[in-house]
């Protein structure tokens, strides 16, 4: 793989077959069930212009994509600023360790500068120990908690 060229690009059409196989494989990763219907849904989100989410590909020169990520604006009122969020990063399990995940890092901190953003903002499982550690060499850990809340319906 040493010398094979990898660039980051747009999702394109082309690669759907590509996305919902590495996709899948992110959602089982976080022990998501098969739900070809939620796939349906964000390829959907990814070629729709008027949504805020939007998908990138790592490409080698022959095409073949070894990974992904989803991002989207998000803003932040204490600072009156605008963060870019990353929802989802994932590398083929077979192509890991050699610097795809980083590589997605680096264009998403350019891509964010470039488009006026002032910080990427991502958070992972706390027992992703992999992960973390590319993480921790390229960002510091928030001191912000995260939770999540069960929405209920009105009486």
């Amino acid at each position: 793989m040493s010398d094979t060229q990898w660039t980051v690009r747009a999702v394109a059409l082309a690669d759907e077959s590509a996305w919902r196989d590495l996709y899948r494989g992110y959602r089982r990763f976080y022990e998501m069930p098969d739900d070809e219907g939620a796939l349906d849904v964000v390829w959907g989100w990814l070629h729709d212009d008027g949504h805020e989410v939007s998908g990138y590909v790592m490409v080698d020169q022959r095409g073949t994509v070894g990974g992904l990520a989803h991002v989207r604006p998000y803003a932040r009122p204490l600072s009156a600023s605008t963060g870019l969020y990353l929802d989802d990063l994932f590398v083929d399990p077979g192509l890991r360790g050699g610097g795809l995940g980083r590589s997605l890092l680096q264009f998403l901190s350019v891509y964010a500068a470039e488009q006026g953003f002032d910080v990427v903002s991502w958070m992972t499982a706390e027992d992703n120990a992999t992960a973390r550690g590319l993480y921790d060499s390229v960002a510091t850990t928030g001191p912000w908690l995260t939770y999540d809340m069960d929405v209920q319906p009105p009486d």
